[in-house]
């Protein structure tokens, strides 16, 4: 619109006329009229610059509002529009608010009403700032906002009382107060993920190893019991060992700690209860077995677990606060915790003299939990101290003339690995040549029996330092992968001259050990290491080469010289070399298979059984573990994507292999031969069944699914005589359940190459016998899949109130090559897919103001927190609820959000009791204050509200009353506060009009809200006659009822008419200054022209027009603009006095 200047005696602040219930003052300053009241009015109505009106007025000087704000690009945004009429503005305001741009400042968002936006365009400036606070969106709402402090949306709110959240079987009081690590995980947010199931309850309850275990015993037990009694304990303890995997994954990264504070470890009880005997204590056996040397390793985990909750800092961790939670003796409890710090990157504030200082304790595991931690703080950085000092910790390659170090072959594991997470993705040569020896390095540590593990950890180390490079990673060094694949026992070596050189070569240059083993290769202790390795190297890299040289046996005669797990990792290797391949079907699944085992188990009889032509054993013993190493590499393809054919094919593998253990009520279509334990030891079925329960629980990272948790609380209910319940098992079905509930709901997976080797590592398919054994993978290890993990949560909160909400999102993942571009929606709180494939979310619904998000699919990890980048603000996204809809955790269904019927019943109170039962007005007033809050946030409609309310307990007007509930409705149903302010003053003029006109006199004189009124009636016959397709922004029966007012009014007026002859015949106007106001209203409203131009048109219409006929026509054409009630007063007056006629020329 355009700038309107009124040079006029009397103005008033706004274009729009002043409501009654605001008065009109003259000030001090030149008798001009100001605003003494700010209730209704907005600020850019309130003040305004006075050249604008050519007018000087005083404003109260309380009220502050921001003129203009400078734009990035150093353009000036004004925050008041000044619009030619008052109708332009709510309309533009409205087309702007529904789909504002992209690129406006914060203030520009806030003026149109969508504080949603304002905020993330904020978002973006703390980040860069480095501050955030409320101030900075109530410095920039405009006066009328000020009062609605804006809410901050804490990262942990109000905890429910641990009273609430203990399950039933923990129901005695002593046990209420016992700190278990996840009495922070029951936040409002994870409450409105979960709503009232108690999903979170239970699992808090499956992972807590702080209180005592519940034994059931005869109430009078004998020492037959007792024994039994101590056999259970020792059961239980292999589960409470192995619950803090699964606690660490639950509650990775949902807590803060304060700087000032200690770290709390929640403790480890291998005491059971008795609650047949009020609950009184046994604890486990100390004569028969070591408890302490069994709680070491748990301890270790413990302190991982502990380490993990707590959540990456804004600013870095502080190198004292690290220290101060250093004990004054080490421990295994301090040493996870270390790894857990390193894990989330906090070690990098930590200097080589700390270091040092560890190191110089002399104790193993911190030491271990040491390097570890500092070679995943500085992944890929290939840092030059932290290397010199992993590799002072190999003493392969310590030179000949150092004295020999007694270093444990946990510790050289560790520091193996830790050289290939600083390496990682370098493709250092040294460091792949180095790392290649170590894989078939002769043990020369203290126990011989952990040399696997070794091997197991220089091939992920190898592979980790040239992860999905492929080819390219070798250069020159041809002999690289024919040494792999002599590791792994293949026959097919290309360069067997050089590669047994370079096997002289390396042998005489490190230390022989305590084994001789002769020229030989130990395939068994070398094969897994390499295998890993040539997976992690060719990742992806759809090399049919490699893949080939992997296969799995194709004879009975070569299956005979295979172990049956080796080709379960053969199966993993191929497939994810051959990535793109994996498809979640079951025909992909049994393609696997090769053709002469799915034969020979498919037709087994007994009779061929009982021969020796055929070795049953073997083949089904291949079958199985083809088939769990497919399963495994589906959970690594779709980890984290909750893709819902994977998670029921693999579903469907885990019930039937349970069936084989066990009979149980869940059955699913026949996917597997019958009657495996027949042919494959117990043993066997159970590692395969967890290990498909692992990859599903990836698949469904994060997402709490329920079909899947209930197979795992069965899982791990199951007692010894169920199946072989060891540490190992236990260990397996903490972590999958930690997966599930991965981060309380707010992690998942990613299937980026990093994380698809932490993984891989992680899932190692040699599970540990019991909580000491390292022998064939480091348990440390385990915790490597944080590394995989990312903060793919989202919530939605409402700007108004500060409050998560539920809201329905359309997200649309790019195009690929499985499947086009697709839309699907999703309920926040939620997870989103992966970085590459999402293209843009829109929130959707009729109860929320839309938005939309556009990205750029790129192949990069998910935003960090405090990343200026980040789209999302750390997994917040604040929306703005429309007017006249509730939430839909208040309205899930919708039927609330009807505000006819809730105004009518709130409002329809008649007049009598209005008048006549001040109580009843008052409860009614209260509810509609309280009904107006529950449906709008709106401060003018509250403000309303809150005035109408106050008011209604003292008038007496009926119609006034229902005037004012029709146009909260109108505002309320239609979220266009704005004309709260168009409805009220068009009514209170008219009304007060009326009113003075009874008494004969007019305190103002202004006619510019009779323009207004002519304007928004063309504006409304401009609609009904289809001139103008959009808007409506007042309601036409409210217009005309104004306009029929107005005449009412002109009709009644007694001296009028005179006032308009004497006008029209003599050109005079009245001298009563009242009557001339309402003479100047009435020509204004009727359009009537001056008088010689009315009497000009009188002159050539009578020549042309006979006595009996009317000059209507002939006067519409020549007097266009004027009304036709007009034109019929200008007849009628010419009629009247046609023989004097018109005298005015």
């Amino acid at each position: 619109g355009e700038v309107a200047s009124i040079p006029l005696p009397y103005a008033v602040s706004s274009i729009w006329p002043l409501p009654s219930g605001l008065l009109l003052q003259k000030s001090t300053d030149g008798g001009h009229m100001v605003l003494s009241s700010t209730s209704l009015l907005k600020s850019r109505d309130l003040i305004r610059p006075n050249k604008e009106f050519g007018l000087n007025y005083n404003v109260s000087s309380q009220v502050n509002t921001l003129e203009t704000v400078s734009k990035a690009d150093g353009a000036i945004f004004s925050s008041h529009l000044i619009l030619k009429h008052p109708l332009e503005e709510p309309q533009a305001l409205d087309k702007c608010r529904e789909s504002p741009p992209d690129d406006w400042p914060a203030p520009a968002y806030v003026l149109v009403g969508r504080d949603d936006l304002a905020m993330a365009r904020m978002g973006s400036g703390r980040r860069e700032n480095g501050f955030w606070n409320n101030d900075n969106l109530t410095s920039i709402s405009v006066p009328y906002m000020l009062h609605l402090q804006p809410v901050t949306v804490l990262t942990t709110a109000l905890d429910v009382p641990p009273s609430e959240i203990l399950n039933s079987e923990d129901t005695d009081s002593v046990y209420r107060s016992v700190e278990d690590g996840m009495e922070h995980i029951f936040t409002s947010t994870t409450q409105l993920r979960y709503g009232r199931d108690l999903r979170l309850n239970e699992v808090r309850r499956l992972l807590c190893s702080a209180r005592p275990v519940a034994i059931q015993t005869p109430t009078n037990p004998s020492v037959s019991d007792q024994d039994l009694q101590q056999q259970q304990l020792w059961n239980f303890a292999q589960r409470t060992t192995a619950l803090p995997f699964g606690r660490g994954a639950f509650t990775l990264a949902t807590t803060y700690t304060l700087l000032t504070e200690a770290l709390v470890f929640p403790k480890l009880v291998l005491a059971g209860r008795l609650p047949a005997q009020q609950n009184a204590t046994v604890n486990l056996d100390l004569s028969t077995r070591s408890v302490s040397e069994f709680k070491s390793w748990a301890e270790f985990h413990n302190g991982v677990a502990a380490g993990l909750r707590l959540a990456p800092f804004q600013e870095k961790m502080l190198r004292t606060w690290i220290q101060y939670n250093r004990p004054s003796e080490p421990n295994f409890t301090h040493a996870g915790l270390l790894l857990a710090f390193g894990l989330h990157e906090h070690l990098r504030v930590l200097t080589m003299t700390d270091a040092y200082r560890y190191l110089s304790q002399e104790h193993d595991i911190t030491r271990l939990g040491l390097l570890l931690g500092l070679a995943a703080s500085n992944r890929g950085t290939m840092h030059p101290a932290i290397s010199k000092m992993l590799y002072f910790h190999v003493p392969s390659r310590h030179p000949s003339s150092t004295p020999e170090l007694e270093l444990p072959t946990l510790l050289q594991s560790a520091a193996v690995m830790g050289i290939g997470l600083l390496y990682e993705g370098s493709a250092h040569a040294l460091t792949m040549k180095i790392l290649l020896g170590e894989i078939g390095r002769r043990s020369g540590g203290d126990n011989v029996l952990e040399r696997e593990g070794y091997a197991v950890a220089a091939g992920s180390a190898l592979g980790l330092v040239a992860l999905g490079r492929g080819s390219n990673a070798f250069g020159f060094m041809d002999t690289f992968l024919d040494r792999l694949f002599e590791y792994i026992g293949s026959k097919e070596v290309y360069h067997e001259k050089h590669l047994n050189a370079a096997i002289a070569a390396d042998e005489q240059s490190g230390n022989t050990g305590q084994m001789m083993e002769g020229a030989q290769i130990n395939v068994d202790v070398t094969a897994p290491g390499a295998i890993i390795a040539l997976a992690l190297i060719f990742l992806k890299a759809e090399s049919e080469e490699i893949a080939a040289r992997l296969s799995v046996p194709n004879s009975h005669f070569d299956l005979q010289y295979v172990r049956p797990d080796f080709v379960m990792l053969r199966i993993v290797a191929r497939n994810l070399i051959l990535w793109n391949r994996i498809q979640p079907t079951k025909d992909w699944v049994e393609s696997q298979v090769p053709s002469f085992v799915n034969f020979g188990v498919s037709n087994t009889s007994q009779e061929a059984m009982d021969s020796d032509e055929l070795d049953s054993e073997a083949l089904f013993q291949a079958y199985v573990n083809i088939v769990t190493g497919a399963c495994i590499a589906l959970g690594l393809k779709y980890a984290g994507s909750r893709n819902s054919d994977a998670q029921e094919l693999l579903y469907a593998y885990a019930v039937h292999f349970l069936n084989e253990i066990k009979h149980i009520s869940i059955q699913t279509a026949s996917i597997l031969p019958k009657g495996l334990l027949q042919h494959v030891d117990r043993g066997t079925l159970e590692l395969c069944l967890h290990l498909i329960v692992l990859s599903l629980s990836l698949v469904m990272a994060g997402s709490g699914h329920l079909q899947t948790f209930r197979l795992l609380r069965y899982l791990r209910g199951r007692s010894s005589a169920e199946g072989q319940v060891n540490y190992g098992l236990q260990m397996a079905v903490s972590l999958a359940i930690g997966f599930l509930f991965l981060g309380g709901g707010t992690h998942t997976f990613s299937t980026s190459n990093s994380a698809v080797a932490a993984l891989l590592i992680t899932l190692y398919p040699r599970l540990p016998t019991g909580p000491n054994d390292n022998r064939c993978h480091l348990q440390a290890f385990r915790h490597l899949y944080v590394i995989a993990t990312e903060p793919r949560w989202i919530q939605t909160v409402d700007v108004d109130t500060g409050l998560p909400v539920y809201c329905p999102l359309e997200v649309t993942v790019a195009e690929t090559e499985y499947y086009d571009e697709t839309n699907y929606c999703e309920v926040t709180p939620c997870l989103l897919p992966e970085r590459s494939v999402l293209k843009n979310i829109r929130v959707c619904g009729p109860r929320y103001w839309s938005q939309v998000i556009t990205l750029t699919p790129e192949d990069k990890p998910w935003w960090k927190s405090g990343d200026r980048t980040d789209p999302f603000n750390g997994g917040v996204l604040y929306i703005k609820r429309k007017v006249g809809s509730c939430s839909y955790s208040d309205d899930p269904i919708g039927c609330q959000s009807l505000l006819s019927r809730a105004m009518h019943e709130v409002c329809d109170t008649p007049s009598t009791s209005c008048s006549n039962q001040a109580n009843s007005a008052t409860r009614s007033s209260l509810r509609v204050d309280q009904l107006v809050s529950t449906f709008s946030a709106n401060p003018s409609l509250i403000a309303f509200a809150k005035l109408c309310c106050q008011s209604w307990k003292d008038r007496r007007n009926g119609s006034f009353e229902e005037f004012c509930s029709q146009i909260l409705y109108e505002c309320m149903s239609k979220d266009r506060p704005a004309l709260l302010q168009v409805y009220i003053s068009f009514y209170t003029i008219i009304e007060t009009m009326w009113e003075h006109l009874k008494i004969g006199h007019f305190p103002f004189s202004d006619s510019l809200f009779l323009s207004s009124l002519k304007v928004a009636s063309a504006y409304n016959e401009a609609l009904i006659d289809g001139r103008i397709t959009t808007g409506g922004i007042i309601q036409s029966t409210f217009l005309e009822s104004l306009m029929k007012r107005i005449e009412y009014i002109f009709a009644e007026l007694p001296n009028l008419h005179d006032s308009f002859i004497n006008y029209l015949n003599k050109g005079k106007w009245p001298d009563a200054q009242n009557e001339a106001v309402l003479l100047s209203w009435y020509l204004q409203w009727y359009s009537i022209p001056p008088p010689h131009i009315v009497s000009s048109a009188i002159e050539k219409v009578k020549p042309r027009t006979r006595t009996s006929l009317s000059m209507l026509p002939l006067l519409r054409l020549l007097l266009p603009t004027t009304h036709l009630v007009g034109l019929m007063e200008i007849e009628k007056l010419h009629m009247t006095h046609g023989h004097e006629g018109l005298t005015l020329h």
